[in-house]
């Protein structure tokens, strides 16, 4: 029997199955626009499906920091936009 694959949130750094969080992966270089999915190509990261963990991601700012890029705050609005709307 294999083991749950396991990654970590961005946001609050516990250890989770695939299935519990969100892939984020940026689909330009310049990191101007995400997509959300687990089969996406691409350097992704993951965060929990919970609004407090988005949040967080939010307000810190995290993505600047794991992409070495200056992400845009109207990047961050639509990532709250979507996930308040269930996806």
């Amino acid at each position: 029997m294999s083991k749950p694959v396991l990654r970590m949130c961005v946001a609050c750094r516990q250890m989770k199955t695939k299935n519990e969080l969100l892939r984020i992966v940026f689909k330009n270089e310049d990191c101007s626009d995400f997509v959300i999915g687990q089969k996406v190509d691409g350097r992704g990261t993951y965060l929990c499906k919970d609004i407090n963990c988005i949040n967080k991601c939010v307000k810190t700012k995290v993505f600047n920091k794991i992409f070495k890029k200056n992400i845009s705050q109207d990047i961050y609005n639509e990532l709250l936009k979507v996930e308040l709307n269930g996806k």
